[in-house]
């Protein structure tokens, strides 16, 4: 499956269009129809509930993003989208609700979280639960991970999917529970085939890469993450086919 041609005509808002002066925390209902509403291009992340539901919340623990804390698979779906996210004024949204509210209107760009911890192959959970959700949507819709067993997991279960991989250097500074061996593995990106990625997105400040570079010249578009001002996409864009921003209003 290749990457609908939408995802690289417009910017994507990283964790929707977030702006908390706005009262519109990231990945939040909110923020995702302002992104609609602008035009946008919609990335988003995923967790899971204690329920089995997906969640679209990017962190493993509550605490930064809400009042309370704990593991976010700690909690049930309906008590997830009772805790208020900070600087607003509504709950954790699952998959469900935000395919709901995108309904085709943009592209939706679905960050799978790692739910083994070392990037290893204990996953398959979150992805049936993403699948079962976004079964029959219509409009243009992608999933990656930065595990590539997520993504060939997801290719099982729902192969009609489109399926990309996120990348970076893969430091143990950001990477502290991955084993050295796979961080290395991982540099080269070497699972494209296993995963049938039709993409990647690779972290901006890294986009010179010689695997970046590989990639680009067999044809396979390139989306990267993130930038944050209209000077950093300018030099982002001399490489990438498009960009995940924040912060700034983008092109």
């Amino acid at each position: 499956m290749a990457l609908d041609p939408a995802f690289l005509a417009r910017p994507i808002a990283h964790r929707a269009l977030h702006d908390l002066t706005a009262r519109r925390p990231e990945n939040s209902r909110g923020a995702v129809r302002a992104a609609i509403a602008a035009g946008y291009g919609i990335e988003i992340d995923l967790q899971m509930s204690a329920d089995g539901r997906a969640i679209v919340f990017h962190d493993y623990a509550l605490d930064r993003l809400t009042g309370e804390a704990g593991p976010v698979r700690g909690r049930s779906a309906a008590q997830l989208g009772q805790i208020p996210l900070l600087s607003g004024d509504e709950g954790i949204p699952t998959f469900a609700e935000i395919l709901d509210i995108t309904a085709g209107k943009v592209p939706l760009l679905v960050e799978i979280k790692d739910q083994d911890g070392a990037l290893g192959p204990n996953v398959g959970e979150l992805e049936a639960a993403a699948a079962a959700d976004a079964a029959g949507y219509n409009g243009p819709l992608a999933f990656m991970s930065f595990n590539p067993h997520a993504m060939i997991a997801l290719g099982r279960i729902a192969p009609d999917f489109v399926r990309g991989l996120t990348t970076c250097s893969f430091t143990a500074e950001h990477w502290p529970t991955v084993p050295s061996s796979m961080r290395d593995r991982l540099v080269g990106i070497p699972d494209l085939e296993e995963t049938g990625a039709a993409f990647i997105s690779h972290r901006a400040r890294d986009l010179a890469s010689p695997h970046v570079a590989r990639i680009k010249a067999t044809g396979l578009p390139v989306l990267c993450w993130t930038v944050r001002s209209a000077a950093a996409e300018a030099e982002a864009r001399r490489i990438a086919d498009n960009v995940t921003f924040e912060g700034y209003t983008a092109a």
